[in-house]
């Protein structure tokens, strides 16, 4: 049991370095990138319909594709049989979700200066940034206006693997009496240089109910039903990520996201190749928060549009999002078993399809 204790720790430690590596894009942090995703916050009010239309493919996609990965076969272990899974699930973004409508109306104080009416997602394929201008009335001022504008970022998919959310995982499983299996999902808390911090636990519990029908039991079709729960948390430091426009102060970006799936499974399990499927349902909710002190700085700008000087306000906590997704779900998929080695791939048919790769190591 400690070999495979320090087997599962350290496989989950290097994918879930992986995993960190999209959050964090998520979050805008590229370096290639002239401005950062924080200057969105100059848009007041207005500043979390912005970010809410550009994250939300990808905050779909992770709860779509983190409730992927849980079986590749009805079949339950025997008592204290177990398997150490890994996988790599990819939420495909419908391209109507690559980009987003620019509507001036749903708006107060933002206009794109060069006519566009719609943006890029952070999953487009489009990494083009465009400018954003802000013009928020200042009250008692005799027709002056607060003015600034900043670079929207464009599309991260250019570096991705492919162009989909995604999720890799690493699963540990273990058979319960009653033809039971508990399955566990663990990382715990990780620091990545010094900035991010991200940890994650998810646990499910899969039944055989062909054990109920006596004689069938014996046939090689296995029937199960599973219930899993995934919870994830990733913070990062945005302390020192200055520019000329925002002053940050005690900044952090906060993610987190629940998602549950409730699944049949049904599978027909031969000696070198298993061929799988479920129906089920998925629901998940996220919440994408940037909390701290930040110093906004604008331009004054006359009725005349002169510009006659600036001023600063500080803002606390300004971004606060909340992003849900619900549906049903069906999959197909296959392995082929050879000895206590698994090669398996699947697919989910979902409101954003699903792609699961991966390999298991299972002693029932």
């Amino acid at each position: 049991m400690k070999c495979f204790r320090y087997i599962y720790v350290n496989l989950t430690t290097i994918v879930m370095k992986k995993f960190i590596i999209f959050i964090f894009l998520l979050f805008s942090y590229q370096q290639s990138r002239s401005q950062e995703l924080e200057t969105i916050i100059l848009a007041a009010d207005d500043a979390s319909l912005l970010a809410e239309n550009y994250l939300n493919p990808a905050m779909l996609g992770l709860m779509y594709s983190m409730n992927g990965g849980w079986f590749t076969t009805a079949k339950t272990h025997k008592k204290f049989g177990f398997d150490i899974t890994i996988n790599a699930n990819a939420s495909f973004v419908p391209e109507k979700d690559q980009m987003f409508a620019f509507i001036p109306s749903d708006y107060a104080f933002l206009a794109l200066p060069n006519g566009e009416n719609s943006l890029p997602t952070v999953m487009s394929e489009d990494d083009t940034e465009t400018t954003v201008d802000i013009r928020i009335p200042i009250p008692n001022s005799n027709g002056s206006f607060k003015v600034a504008s900043f670079d929207m970022p464009g599309g991260i998919t250019d570096d991705l693997p492919i162009n989909a959310v995604p999720t890799p995982m690493v699963q540990a499983g273990l058979g319960l009496p009653f033809n039971t299996d508990i399955k566990l999902r663990f990382v715990p808390t990780l620091s990545f240089d010094d900035d991010v911090k991200a940890n994650l636990i998810g646990f499910g519990l899969q039944h055989d109910v062909m054990q109920y029908f006596g004689p069938l039991d014996k046939l090689p079709l296995n029937v199960s039903v599973l219930a899993a729960f995934t919870n994830m948390k990733v913070t990062y430091d945005i302390d020192g990520e200055n520019v000329d426009e925002v002053t940050v102060n005690n900044g952090e970006a906060e993610f987190k996201m629940n998602t549950w799936t409730l699944q049949a499974i049904a599978s027909l399990d031969f000696k070198i190749v298993t061929f799988y499927g479920s129906l089920g349902y998925n629901r998940g909710k996220t919440t994408a928060k940037m909390k701290g002190d930040y110093i906004l700085t604008y331009d004054v700008e006359n009725s005349n549009g002169d510009v006659v000087g600036s001023v600063s306000e500080t803002v606390s906590d300004p971004i606060n999002l909340d992003f849900e997704a619900d549906g049903m779900r069906a999959t197909i998929g296959s392995r082929l078993n050879i000895g206590f080695f698994k090669i398996f791939a699947d697919y989910t048919f979902q409101e954003y399809n699903t792609a699961s790769a991966g390999i298991a190591f299972s002693f029932r």
